[in-house]
Formats: C-alpha cells, sequence, structure tokens
C-alpha cells in the first residue's frame, strides 16, 4: 500500500487546526448556517405552529452536560420568543459524535516510507502504527467526542402541567438555567 506525503501531511494540518480552533467549550451561540467549520451552538426549525425541532451541537470540550442544558435554555427561549408560556419535550435525546484524530510529528516522511496498522493487544490495546523499517509508534491517534441534544418540543400557553415531567415552565427554566450559559466574548 503506497502513501502520498503530501495528501497526509495536508490532512494531519486541517485536523490539527480544526483541534486548535476548538480551544475552549463552546458558548450559549446560534449555529453558523453558511460555515461547517462554525456549525456549533443553538438552531431550531418551526415543524408546526406550535411545535419546534431545537437542538444544541458542541465541540470535544464541551461536556454532554453543557450541551444538553443549553438545549433546555434555548427550547425555554424560543418559547417565551413566540408568546407561549411552557414547553412540551416529546421527543428528545442526545447523540455522540466519536471521531478518530491522526497527528503526526513533521519530518518523519522519507522515500519509501509506507505506514502500516495493527491492532496490539495487552495492556495498551488499540491500534497502532509501524512500518517495515520498524519506526513505533509515528501517529499519535485521539479519539476526540462531541455531543449534539435535540427535542422536538411543543409550545403552550397558560399553567404547565404539574403531572407530566417532559413539561417545562419556560419563566423557570430560564431563571434557573441563566447562570449556567457561557456567551461568546465580544
Amino acid at each position: 500500500m503506497s502513501s502520498n506525503p503530501s495528501l497526509a501531511l495536508v490532512a494531519a494540518l486541517g485536523a490539527a487546526l480544526a483541534l486548535s480552533a476548538c480551544a475552549t467549550a463552546t458558548p450559549y451561540h446560534a449555529a453558523s448556517l453558511t460555515d461547517p467549520g462554525h456549525a456549533d451552538g443553538y438552531r431550531e426549525v418551526r415543524v408546526e405552529p406550535e411545535r419546534w425541532r431545537v437542538a444544541f451541537a458542541g465541540n470535544s470540550l464541551t461536556s454532554r452536560e453543557t450541551v444538553e442544558t443549553y438545549l433546555l435554555y434555548r427550547a425555554a427561549e424560543l418559547t417565551r420568543q413566540n408568546g407561549y408560556d411552557w414547553f412540551l419535550a416529546v421527543e428528545r435525546d442526545t447523540e455522540e459524535h466519536v471521531t478518530l484524530v491522526v497527528r503526526e510529528p513533521i519530518g518523519v516522511w522519507g522515500p519509501g516510507w509506507e505506514p502500516h496498522w495493527r491492532y496490539a493487544y495487552g495492556l495498551h490495546s488499540g491500534w497502532r502504527t509501524w512500518d517495515r523499517h520498524g519506526l513505533d509508534p509515528v501517529f499519535d491517534v485521539r479519539q476526540v467526542t462531541d455531543y449534539e441534544a435535540v427535542a422536538e418540543v411543543v409550545m403552550r400557553r397558560g399553567t404547565r402541567p404539574a403531572d407530566d415531567a417532559r413539561a417545562f415552565d419556560a419563566r423557570e427554566v430560564l431563571a434557573s438555567l441563566e447562570n449556567r450559559i457561557i456567551r461568546p466574548e465580544d
């Protein structure tokens, strides 16, 4: 199996740039619909007049709890902005996205160098690299995890039903979670 050193170096530099852009956890902000590099944050779409699909995606430094908190906060904020008092989370899910990031030291490329992969068993089990010249390990492989919380919410006016655990009073959610919301620095 032959390898293109230039192509691999570009891929490694791209991964390093992507990681450096994620130096802090995702703050509470709207996701960019036009810039895939800034797709983290909240987004929503109206499904019916009183029904919305709301989502919040975080980067690899944003905890699952934070992503779920920001989702609830956005649902409450959206409920109030549309003139409703409470919302029902009829469907809620948090997705875990796992990516393998491969980083390699600059300057390891030489004539005829071909990376190979093998699964190592034992104390340090996992995928490792090696080549026919005995260089081991060549790549730094890390697993990066980020979360996205998604909910379908139905907005209502009046008093929230006390016996439904899926129902949230929008004012109470906003007041309760406000001190946990980290907004972007200007």
